[in-house]
C-alpha cells in the first residue's frame, strides 16, 4: 500500500497530465484501462503535435495510438468538442490488407458509430467521406495521384503495420505514401520490432518533420519458449537470465545429445524406429501433440507447418485418430457460425471444396488456414479460433502477417521453410513474427512457444532465433512506369527525380556508401605514403614497376593461351580415338595403360571415352585427365559384347593390356620449352634491363611497396565503383524509365504527360507498360467477356512454381490475342534491356483455361481440374485469389480512356459473367 503522501503526489503528477492533454485524459476515461508507458508517451507525443513511429512486438496494443489519432481527428466534428481553429480534421486508417480493414473498421463503428466512420478496399466502398475512414494503402495512394477531393481537412494518417514497405511487391506503396502525403498532414507510424527503428525514424523527419521514436520491448504477455524431445517437453530456457545469455537449458542439451548418440549407435530399433540403415528419428505424431497441448491447458493453439499440404494433412490425421476438442453446445455453434457463412456458395461448388470433411474439422474444433483454401472458409476459421470455438489451427506463415489472430500457444513443426524458390531457414525476425502470436492479452497470464525437436535441430539454434531481436526494416522501393508518368504528371520531371531521391530506399543506399566512402579516403591517404617509399634516386621508379607489371601480364596471358592450345588438343585427340586403341593416362588416379570400350565422341559435349585400366577399372575419362594429347600406342581386339561390369572380362581384358608390352608410364621427359620466343615479351624484358631503376641496390624493395600501393590503388577503385553505383542509383532508374516512356509516346521531349502516359498512370499493376500497350494496340479488341478474361489473365497470374512445358490455350481469338501480348512483352523486355532496367516479367499462360470456363459458367470442379498446376488441380483459394486479380484489371479496363467503348463494354460484362458463386461472396463489412 502507498502512503497517503505518495497517493497525493501521484494525484498531483495525473492533474498536471490532465491540463497539459486533455484530448489524451478524454481518451483514457473512455476506453476504461490504464495505457502502458510507451502507449502514453506516443499519445502524448501526438497531442503535442509530432508525428510519432511506434516500435513494439505483436499483441502489445500498439493500435491504441492510432485509435487516438482518430479520436483527435473527431475532436472537431459535432458531439465532440470542437479544435481551436474550428475546422472539420479527418483520420485516415491505413492498413496492409482487407482483412485488417474490415476487422478495424467493426471496431471504429462499435466505438464511434456508423455515421462517423468509412471503409475503402478494392471489394468495399462504405461511407467514403466520413471523418474516419479505413482503407488499404493502395486506395491512399490512388488518391493522392489522382488528386481526390477526399484529402481535404486530412490531419492523421495511421499506417498499421508500417514495417510492410520492405514487402518485395507491395512495399514502395508505403513510401510513395509518405512521400506524398501533404505537409499539413500528422502521421502515425505503426511497426513490428525492427532493429533499426532509428534510421527509419531518421528518414521519416527528413521527408515529415518531427518525429518522436517510442521502441518497446515489452510484451504484455510473457513468452516461455520450449522444445518437444519426443514425448517430453523441456524448457528452452532456464530463467530470464539465461535466455538474455542464450544459455540453452543444461537438461535439453543433455537429453538431445543423448538421443542424437542412441541413433548414431543404432540402439533406436529397439523402440521400433525402424529404417534399413540403421534407426531413422520419429518425432511425436501431430494428434500426439495437440493431444499433449488440450492436456497441460495450452489450447487454443496455432501449429505452423510451412506446407498447404502439410496444414490439410494434419487435420485430416486428426481426424483419423479420432480427436475431438469441443463440447456439444460449441458444436452446434460451429454449425450455426458456418452454414450462415457459406449460404451464397451454391451446393455443388460446396461439395467441390470439400466442405463436408471442413466441417467435420470445424466441429471437432480443428482446421487448416492457408492461402490456397477459399477466402470465405478461411474468414469462418478465423472468427470461430477467435471466438474460442476452434481449438487447433494448422497454419502456413502467411498468417502471422494476417489478422489479429492471438493463441495460447504456437507450435513450429520445422525450423525450415520453402521461399519460393528453395528451402530456407528461418530468420530471426521470422521466428519472432511467429512466435509473438502466443499469448492473449487480458486472457492469458503467459504464452508458449514449442518446437518440435528433430536431430536435424540444435537447441542452441533455436536459442539464438528465440533471443536475437535482429529484424532490420529494408525498403522495397523502386520506380515504376505507373509512378514515373504520375510523378511527372503531379510535379514536374526534376521535382519528381528529388522526391525520388527522399525516398527510404535512396536514403538507405546513401547510407550504405558512409563506411566505403571513408574508407576510399583512408586509402587514398596511404597510397600517397607508399608512394612516397617506392620513389628511387636513380630514375623514375613508377616507370619501372609498369614495365614489370606488363612482363608479368604477358607471361600470364601466353600461359593461358598455352593451356587453352594444349586442352584443345586433349579434346580432339580422345575424339580421334577408336574402340580397341590403347592409350597411357598420363596422371591422376587411373594413371597407366589403358583400352578403349566406348569413345562417346559426337555431340556438342567434350568426350568422355569409357575405358579399362591395366588395373581392372572401368569408367569413363575426360580431357581434364591429359596434360598432353592422348597417344594411340597399340590396338587389341574387345569382345564385340564385351561387359565391364563383369569381373572376369575385365581381367581378360586387362591382362591383353599388360601383354602388350607397352611401359605403364612414359618415359618421355618434361615438355621442352615452347620453340621462339614471344617478341613483345623479349622487347619488354630488353627495356627492363636499358631503365635506370634495374640498378637500383634497393630496387626489390621500391618494388614491394609498388605492388603495395598496385593492389589498394585496384581495391579503392573498386570501392569508388561501389560508392557511384549506390549514389543516385534510383534518380538513375528514373531517368532510365522516363527515356523509355519517351521514346514510346507516353512522355513529350518536354517532359509533358501524354493522353498514353494519363492512360498508364490509371494501370495498378506489376506488368503496367505492358497492359498499356495492349490497350493502345487494341489487342484485346473484338474479342468476348469469357476471352478478354482469359487475354489478361496473362498478365496478373504468376504460377508458384516453374513449370517447364508451355501451358495450352484455348484456340482462336484468345490465342492470338496471347500471341500478340507476347509479341509486345518481346518488344518491352528488348527495350528494357538496352537501357538496363530490370525487365517486365513474362506474360505466365497457367490461369487462361481456368478464368475462361468460369466465365463460360462452367462448374467449379471442371474449372478447377483445368489449372496448370504440377500437383493436379489447382487450389480454390488461388483460384479466387487470381479471379479477383482479372476482376481488378478488368475493372481497370472498363474505366480506362484509352481502350474503346466497345472494349470497354466487353470489360464491364466480363466482370458480370465472373462474378458468380465463390467469387460472388465478399467478407461482411
Amino acid at each position: 500500500m502507498s502512503s497517503p503522501a505518495e497517493r497525493y503526489a501521484a494525484a498531483r503528477r495525473r492533474a498536471a497530465q490532465a491540463s497539459q492533454f486533455p484530448a489524451l485524459e478524454e481518451f483514457t476515461s473512455d476506453i476504461g484501462f490504464d495505457l502502458d508507458d510507451f502507449q502514453r508517451e506516443a499519445c502524448q507525443a501526438l497531442e503535442r503535435g509530432s508525428g510519432v513511429l511506434v516500435c513494439a512486438p505483436t499483441g502489445a496494443g500498439k493500435t491504441v495510438v492510432g485509435e487516438f489519432a482518430v479520436h483527435l481527428a473527431l475532436r472537431g466534428t459535432p458531439g465532440q468538442p470542437a479544435p481551436t481553429d474550428g475546422a472539420r480534421r479527418k483520420c485516415f486508417y491505413t492498413t496492409p490488407i482487407k482483412a485488417l480493414s474490415n476487422q478495424k473498421y467493426h471496431d471504429l463503428v462499435d466505438r464511434y458509430g456508423a455515421a462517423q466512420v468509412g471503409l475503402l478496399t478494392g471489394d468495399n466502398a462504405i461511407n467514403g467521406d466520413a471523418p474516419v475512414v479505413v482503407m488499404t494503402t493502395e486506395v491512399l495512394r490512388n488518391m493522392l495521384y489522382a488528386g481526390s477531393t477526399t484529402l481535404e481537412g486530412l490531419a492523421y494518417v495511421v499506417m498499421d503495420e508500417v514495417h510492410y514497405l520492405a514487402d518485395r511487391f507491395r512495399g514502395g506503396v508505403w513510401e510513395e505514401v509518405i512521400i506524398h502525403l501533404p505537409a499539413s498532414v500528422t502521421l502515425v507510424s505503426l511497426s513490428a520490432t525492427v532493429s533499426n527503428a532509428e534510421e527509419f525514424a531518421d528518414w521519416l523527419i527528413t521527408v515529415r518533420g518531427e518525429t518522436t521514436v517510442v521502441v518497446s520491448e515489452h510484451r504484455p504477455v510473457p513468452l516461455w519458449q520450449h522444445m518437444l524431445v519426443g514425448k517430453r517437453m523441456f524448457d528452452l530456457f532456464h530463467d530470464a537470465a539465461a535466455a538474455r545469455k542464450h544459455d540453452v537449458h543444461p537438461e535439453l542439451l543433455r537429453y538431445t545429445r543423448e538421443t542424437v548418440r542412441r541413433l548414431d549407435l543404432g540402439e533406436g530399433r529397439a523402440a521400433g524406429w525402424g529404417g534399413r540403415r540403421g534407426p531413422r528419428w520419429r518425432g511425436p505424431s501431430r494428434p500426439d501433440i495437440v493431444e499433449r497441448l488440450d492436456r497441460e491447458g495450452l489450447l487454443p493453439a496455432i501449429l505452423f507447418i510451412f506446407s498447404r499440404a502439410g496444414c490439410d494433412a494434419a487435420v485430416q490425421q486428426c481426424l483419423a485418430a479420432g480427436l475431438r476438442l469441443t463440447s456439444p453446445e460449441e458444436r452446434a455453434e460451429i454449425r450455426r457460425v458456418v452454414e450462415s457463412r457459406v449460404t451464397a456458395i451454391p451446393g455443388e461448388d460446396l461439395s467441390v471444396l470439400g466442405y463436408w470433411e471442413w466441417l467435420d474439422g470445424l466441429e471437432r474444433g480443428l482446421a487448416s488456414h492457408h492461402a490456397g483454401m477459399l477466402p470465405a472458409f478461411k474468414e469462418v476459421v478465423e472468427e470461430l479460433f477467435v471466438r474460442g470455438l476452434v481449438k487447433a489451427v494448422f497454419a502456413t506463415e502467411t498468417l502471422a502477417l494476417g489478422i489479429n489472430m492471438p493463441a495460447r500457444c504456437v507450435v513450429l513443426e520445422r525450423l525450415v521453410k520453402y521461399n519460393g524458390e528453395a528451402h530456407v531457414d528461418l530468420t530471426p525476425g521470422e521466428y519472432t513474427q511467429l512466435t509473438g502470436r502466443a499469448g492473449r492479452r487480458g486472457i492469458d497470464v503467459e504464452g508458449h512457444a514449442v518446437v518440435v525437436w528433430s536431430p536435424e535441430t540444435d537447441p542452441r539454434h533455436v536459442a539464438g532465433l528465440a533471443s536475437t531481436r535482429t529484424y532490420p526494416l529494408r525498403s522495397s522501393f523502386r520506380p515504376s512506369y505507373n509512378m514515373a508518368v504520375n510523378l511527372v504528371g503531379s510535379v514536374g520531371a526534376d521535382p519528381a527525380r528529388a522526391l525520388l531521391e527522399s525516398s527510404f530506399a535512396q536514403f538507405q543506399a546513401d547510407r550504405s556508401v558512409v563506411g566505403p566512402a571513408r574508407q576510399v579516403q583512408r586509402n587514398t591517404e596511404t597510397i600517397e605514403a607508399y608512394g612516397v617509399e617506392a620513389e628511387c634516386h636513380h630514375g623514375d621508379f613508377d616507370e619501372y614497376f609498369a614495365l614489370r607489371v606488363s612482363i608479368a601480364d604477358r607471361e600470364r596471358a601466353l600461359a593461358r593461351q598455352g593451356q587453352s592450345q594444349r586442352r584443345a588438343a586433349a579434346v580432339a585427340a580422345l575424339e580421334r580415338l577408336r574402340v580397341g586403341d590403347v592409350i597411357r593416362v598420363p596422371s591422376g588416379r587411373r594413371a597407366g595403360l589403358a583400352v578403349v570400350l566406348d569413345p562417346a565422341a559426337g555431340g556438342f559435349s567434350e568426350p568422355r571415352p569409357l575405358v579399362l585400366t591395366q588395373d581392372r577399372w572401368a569408367g569413363r575419362i575426360s580431357p581434364g585427365d591429359f596434360t598432353t594429347p592422348a597417344e594411340v600406342l597399340a590396338r587389341i581386339r574387345v569382345p564385340k559384347h564385351f561387359n565391364p561390369r563383369n569381373p572376369a572380362a575385365r581381367r581378360d581384358l586387362a591382362a591383353q593390356v599388360s601383354g602388350t608390352g607397352l611401359d605403364r608410364h612414359s618415359r618421355r621427359g618434361a615438355r621442352g620449352r615452347q620453340s621462339g620466343e614471344d617478341h613483345q615479351l623479349t622487347q619488354l624484358r630488353a627495356e627492363l634491363r636499358r631503365h635506370p631503376c634495374h640498378a637500383c641496390p634497393e630496387r626489390e624493395e621500391h618494388a614491394r611497396w609498388a605492388e603495395r600501393r598496385r593492389r589498394l590503388e585496384r581495391d579503392t577503385e573498386e570501392l569508388r565503383e561501389r560508392v557511384a553505383g549506390r549514389t543516385g542509383s534510383l534518380a538513375r532508374t528514373f531517368d532510365r524509365i522516363v527515356a523509355l516512356l519517351t521514346a514510346r509516346g507516353y512522355l513529350t521531349a518536354e517532359g509533358e504527360v501524354t493522353d498514353a502516359g494519363r492512360m498508364l498512370g490509371r494501370i495498378w499493376t506489376e506488368a503496367d507498360l505492358l497492359v498499356a500497350e495492349c490497350l493502345r494496340r487494341g489487342v484485346w479488341d473484338g474479342l468476348s467477356p469469357a476471352e478478354l478474361a482469359a487475354a489478361v489473365s496473362v498478365v496478373v497470374f504468376e504460377a508458384r512454381r516453374d513449370v517447364d512445358e508451355r501451358a495450352s490455350l484455348p484456340r482462336g481469338p484468345v490465342a492470338e490475342a496471347v500471341d500478340a501480348t507476347l509479341k509486345l512483352w518481346s518488344e518491352i523486355e528488348a527495350d528494357e534491356a538496352a537501357r538496363g532496367l530490370t525487365v517486365t516479367r513474362e506474360p505466365d499462360l497457367g490461369f487462361a483455361w481456368p478464368i475462361y470456363r468460369w466465365a463460360r459458367g462452367e462448374a467449379l470442379a471442371k474449372v478447377l481440374a483445368s489449372g496448370h498446376e504440377l500437383d493436379g488441380e489447382m487450389p480454390a483459394g488461388d483460384f479466387v485469389r487470381w479471379a479477383r486479380q482479372v476482376v481488378d484489371l478488368l475493372g481497370q479496363v472498363a474505366d480506362s480512356g484509352g481502350a474503346s467503348a466497345e472494349l470497354r463494354a466487353t470489360a464491364r460484362q466480363a466482370i458480370g459473367v465472373v462474378n458468380r458463386g465463390v467469387l460472388a461472396y465478399h467478407a461482411p463489412a
